[in-house]
Parts: structure tokens; sequence; C-alpha cells
């Protein structure tokens, strides 16, 4: 009795095996101020441990204890204050020398998925592939403040905290950057889409830099963003974009305009028509609102039934005509050799497909950013880093070593920790080996095992 040798959330060692295994934890020790003597803990390592914890469940830095029940296999974990200090010493210097290393280990990891029988993953709208397209999906969102804390302020929706704003690339749900703003940051800020957005494609390995397709919400509907993205074109980078449209009068004059023959069924995920339910029209050539932007800008107009949340907000043209109506902005002629890739209804369901982020949003605030945990700036920005590397160690962790197992390749986070994180296991030593136990009996047992094998045929850096 007395629980000798066991070791609560097993699950551990497959998060530190896959950031030991790509590379993760050396290339960030090595960018990171390193020191000696008794008590010195390397940063990085640091960091991939804050990052497993909070993978694990953790929402406070002192939740690094929870690290305590894998200290058979890891040794004891960092202290609180140690992750503090850590934190604490994050500065611009080297939270870019950070982003260069999380740059490198991504394009490792990319070079492993690439090389899995299903290869890299591809998105696929409305039933067609976008084989070569890097898709990147941008939003914001609030994060509450229960007490007071440097940058929290009054939110757009009457709360109190911050209004972070991020990137995922949404063909392998990574969180490419986030960049923590003050609570009435603007939610159309030209300058911070800029900056998230660039330092997003920096975090892309150069050979997956050619084709990128950028969706953003009706808060990137500025000039200055359109151009930016314009101005991205190079002769061997090919930038799209769809953007959320803030609807106006004139939109709605060129709406009304539409003979009833312009409108066409919409097409779900899988291609099929919605029959009925919703319509697309091109709007494009009937609106003069766009001869102040952009040539070569698109609108693509969609309708649909108004639900009854939506009643009192209907403008005087949707209680007439009986739909609620959204416009999405694009430079998308036609992407590639994908066919119908010019068409309405198919731009339609490739900007609808953004809203996938709103899950990337949810599932990070599952593993550490539905609250910052400091009155500090600088030590809650450097949580959001940390929340933002254990979203990609769990990606990778996934992507690399479950994959192919259907419940558990896009699992969300309280499912993962259920059913492979949180396993209880026993180490025991025979023959001078050490051996992990877990129950034969635990369902998913064949599962952590195959997770662990891929993860450990992976070579290791150099």
């Amino acid at each position: 009795m007395g629980g000798k040798g066991l070791v609560g959330h097993a699950g551990a060692v497959l998060l530190r095996q896959c950031a030991d295994r790509t590379g993760l934890t050396s290339t960030l020790n090595k960018v990171l101020p390193r020191g000696s003597g008794p008590g010195w803990w390397d940063r990085g390592t640091v960091l991939v441990c804050l990052a497993t914890a909070i993978v694990l469940g953790a929402t406070s830095m002192s939740d690094i204890g929870l690290l305590a029940h894998q200290a058979l296999l890891f040794a004891d974990p960092p202290s609180e204050s140690t992750v503090r200090r850590a934190l604490a010493g994050l500065d611009e210097t080297a939270l870019r020398r950070i982003a260069t290393a999380r740059a490198k280990v991504r394009a490792r990891v990319w070079d492993l998925l690439a090389r899995r029988p299903q290869g890299f993953p591809w998105l696929t709208v409305a039933g067609k592939p976008l084989t070569g397209w890097v898709v990147i999906d941008m939003d914001a969102t609030l994060i509450t403040a229960h007490s007071d804390k440097q940058g929290a302020a009054a939110t757009f929706k009457k709360g109190y905290g911050h209004h972070p704003l991020g990137a995922w690339c949404a063909n392998t749900t990574e969180s490419l950057a986030m960049l923590l703003r003050p609570g009435n940051a603007g939610s159309n800020t030209v300058t911070d889409h800029i900056r998230v957005l660039d330092d997003a494609i920096a975090q892309l390995p150069a050979s997956y830099r050619r084709k990128i397709l950028i969706r953003v919400d009706g808060a990137g509907a500025t000039h200055d963003l359109m151009t930016h993205l314009e101005r991205m074109n190079r002769t061997r980078r090919d930038v799209r974009f769809t953007i959320g449209w803030t609807i106006t009068d004139a939109d709605e004059t060129a709406i009304a305009g539409l003979p009833e023959t312009a409108w066409t069924d919409s097409l779900g995920q899988d291609g099929t028509a919605t029959t009925g339910q919703a319509h697309t029209a091109e709007l494009t050539g009937l609106n003069q609102r766009l001869d102040n932007w952009n040539t070569g800008l698109r609108l693509i107009v969609r309708r649909t039934r108004p639900s009854a949340r939506h009643t009192k907000n209907l403008t005087a043209l949707e209680r007439s005509t009986g739909w609620r109506y959204a416009i999405v902005a694009t430079n998308i002629g036609r992407i590639g050799r994908v066919a119908g890739s010019h068409q309405p209804q198919w731009l339609d369901a490739l900007h609808r497909a953004h809203a996938g982020v709103e899950d990337r949003v949810r599932t990070n605030k599952a593993m550490g950013l539905r609250n910052l945990p400091s009155k500090d700036w600088t030590v809650n920005q450097s949580w959001v880093l940390a929340a933002n590397i254990a979203a990609d160690l769990d990606t990778w962790t996934r992507l690399l070593g479950l994959h192919d197992q259907a419940d558990l390749a896009h699992a969300e986070p309280d499912t993962l920790r259920y059913r492979i994180l949180h396993l209880p296991a026993k180490l025991a030593t025979h023959a001078r080996r050490t051996i992990l136990s877990i129950p034969d009996t635990w369902p998913w047992a064949e599962a952590f095992t195959l997770c662990w094998q891929r993860l450990s045929l992976i070579p290791p850096p150099t």
C-alpha cells in the first residue's frame, strides 16, 4: 500500500516525448538565457513544463505542482516561483527568439506530417480539396479579468478584461500567433491585424508560404488591411483572402437591385446544395461602393431566413424581403485548378468555414486562456505564449501520434484529458529497465501505447 510507484496523469509522458522528439525543448533552451549553479532551471525546459501542465488542465502558475505526479519520470518540476521568474524575464528580445525557435520546430513537425501515409492535412471546402494552400484564420476574443490587472479595461461587450487577437492555421489547428491587448483595444485596428498576420506567416515553413489563404471576419474590412494583403503577393507567393463586409445603405441598394434569378442555392461543406435554405449571388457589378476599394475585389452576398434572435436587429430591407443578408469581400477570381472555385456558392462556403476559428478560440481557452494568472502585463503576455505553445503541443501529439484514431484525432481538450492524459499508471523497474504500466482494461490503452511508439520513432533532433 502507500501508492509506491504510482504515476498520476501518465499522459504527460506523451506530451513531453512530443516536445523532446520534435526538438521543442532543446530549441527553446538554445535561444533563452542559460545559467548555472544549484536550483537553476533552463528557461526553455520551464516553458515546456508549463505548457505540459496547461494541456493537462493547469489554470495558474501554482498548478505547475500538478507535474509532481510525474516526478518518478521527469524528476521534480520547477517551482511556482521559478515559473513566475521565467515568465517575467521574457522581454521583447526573448519573445522574438522564441518565435524563431517555434518556427524552426514547426518546420520539422510539418515535414513529419507530410511523411505520414495520408500526407499533410490539406483542407477540403465544399467537396473540393485545397491541395497546396495553407489557410490562416484570424479572430479576436475577450478574456475576463476578475481582479485589477495591467491592461485590463472595459470591453465592447461591457465586460472587463483583455482583448487578444490571434491567428490559427486551419490545416493543422495550430496557434500561430497571438497579441495580448487591453480590453478596450479596437476590433478593427489595422496595425494589430497586420502585426499578428505577419507573425503568423513568419511561423510557416518557407516552402508552405507560396499559397496562402487568409480569412477574417468583419473586423478586417479596412482599406489598409486589404491593401497590405494585396501587396503581400509576389512572383512566387499567391495570397488570397475572404473578409466579412459591413453592410451599408449602398450595399442594400445593390442587393435590392438583384433579380431573383441571380440567387442560387448555397453549398454545404460536403458540396451538396442547401436547397431553399440559403442562397448566394454575385454583387460585384452592382455595388458602386467598390469604386473606392482595391481593384479586383469581389462581393459575394448570402441570404438566409432570420432566426428569432435576429428579428429585432433586422433592417428595413430584411423585414420587407424576409431574408437576412451577409456579404463577403474577396480577391479570389479562381484558386488554381480547383474546379468551380470562381463560383459565388463555393466562395461563400469557403468563407463560412472560417467559423471553425471559434472552435480554436474555445479550445485555447480550455488550455490556459480563460484567465490570465497575474497582475503584471509581462507575466500575462508570457502566459499567453505558454498557452499557445500548449495548444501546439496538444495538436502535434494528436497529429503525429493519434491521427488515425477516430475518437482521438480531433478530440476536445477535456475528452483527451479523460481518455489519454489523465490516465493513472505504475512505474516499475525490471532487469535494469524502467517500465510504465497502464491498465490493460482501459478502453484507450492501445491508443496510448500506439501514440508513445510513434513519438518514440521520431528521430531525435540534431
